[in-house]
């Protein structure tokens, strides 16, 4: 450990923005939470994804940080002086989250050294480059890596996690009584939204599409997930299809609640996108639907796992919306992801 953080009373960690990173993040919480057990560890965290980490065993207190406004963001730099960070861990790798942590006062700041703000931490690694720029690396690999410079035991097989309380367990188990789902059922769960951006959308006739099959070949209920936002694609979805689908959208399931909804299922489909990420928590299978995001963010703890991606001349682009005709997705076909669906069932039936 480095030198003088034994002494760190309060400790500030600024958590990732996405809600697949914070999941990606939860092994280097583990990190944190044992190397400082002493400490008092303060979560700065959007204040929207407040659900992902609650009930877990990682922070004494969590804060918001709302920085989309100054205003927000002065407000932000004040709830952090509250606290009186001793020391703060950035996950980000913006020069804004440096100034909110410089600003609120705390004394040593790490995080990765990047952009202009590596002239001004105190310490921290720095990314791996190539000549073709940074190497792009799996998140969770990427913040362990920010763990490790920090002296800290890290774990032989790091995989995320997160934690359901009785109360969100129960108001589950209601939930999915409404919707005429039995604990006997074999439950398929569809996430077709993604809040990066629609580059990153399957289309929603193929889920309808997809949807039909499952139902009149597996005999499973389908449970549709939908974000906020994503309605209007999860009435498509609906208004498409001819399978007996259960829409959420209306009960504006939040990050909390969708937890135990996501482990219910005995496979997810979903795109690239925050749910994928909770389905490896809970040890779910999921098939990730792919287009123009680079698959080596996410390459880690894939035995559940079956990722479809169609290489093409334009990808990855990780442009939020396609400029072209969005061939990257549309080129998986609903065939190919029923497959997955069917062989996953097989290879890993519930509670297996």
């Amino acid at each position: 450990m480095k030198e003088g953080m034994k002494s760190a009373k309060t400790i500030l960690i600024r958590c990732p923005n996405w809600v697949g990173d914070i999941v990606m993040a939860t092994p280097a919480f583990d990190c944190l939470r044992n190397g400082f057990p002493e400490s008092k560890l303060v979560a700065c965290i959007r204040k929207y994804a407040f659900g992902i980490i609650e009930d877990g065993p990682w922070f004494d207190e969590v804060i918001a940080c709302n920085d989309k406004t100054f205003f927000e963001w002065l407000k932000t730099v004040n709830r952090i002086r509250k606290v009186q960070p001793d020391m703060a861990i950035l996950f980000p790798n913006s020069v804004r989250s440096w100034l909110e942590a410089k600003l609120g006062q705390a004394g040593r700041i790490y995080g990765y050294r990047r952009n202009l703000r590596k002239l001004f931490l105190t310490g921290g690694p720095e990314p791996v480059r190539t000549p073709e720029g940074i190497r792009a690396v799996p998140m969770l690999d990427y913040y362990l890596e920010l763990c490790r410079y920090l002296g800290l035991k890290i774990p032989d097989d790091p995989k995320p996690r997160l934690f359901i309380s009785d109360h969100l367990r129960q108001t589950a188990e209601r939930r999915l009584e409404s919707y005429g789902i039995t604990p006997k059922d074999q439950v398929i769960g569809l996430n077709p939204g993604a809040s990066f951006g629609s580059s990153k959308c399957w289309p929603p006739e193929n889920f309808a599409g997809l949807a039909e099959r499952l139902e009149k070949e597996l005999k499973c209920k389908i449970l549709l997930f939908a974000g906020p936002g994503e309605e209007d694609i999860a009435g498509n979805i609906v208004n498409k299809s001819r399978a007996s689908i259960v829409n959420t959208a209306p009960d504006r399931i939040d990050l909390a609640h969708l937890k135990p909804l996501v482990e219910r299922c005995d496979v997810l489909v979903t795109n690239d996108t925050g749910p994928r990420h909770y389905a490896v928590a809970f040890d779910v299978p999921v098939v990730v639907l792919m287009g123009p995001t680079n698959p080596l963010y996410t390459a880690a703890n894939l035995d559940r796992t079956r990722v479809i991606r169609e290489e093409m001349e334009c990808s990855p682009c990780h442009k939020k919306i396609c400029p072209t005709d969005h061939r990257c997705m549309r080129a998986i076909t609903p065939e190919k992801v029923f497959t997955h669906v069917k062989n996953l069932l097989l290879e890993y039936p519930r509670n297996s």
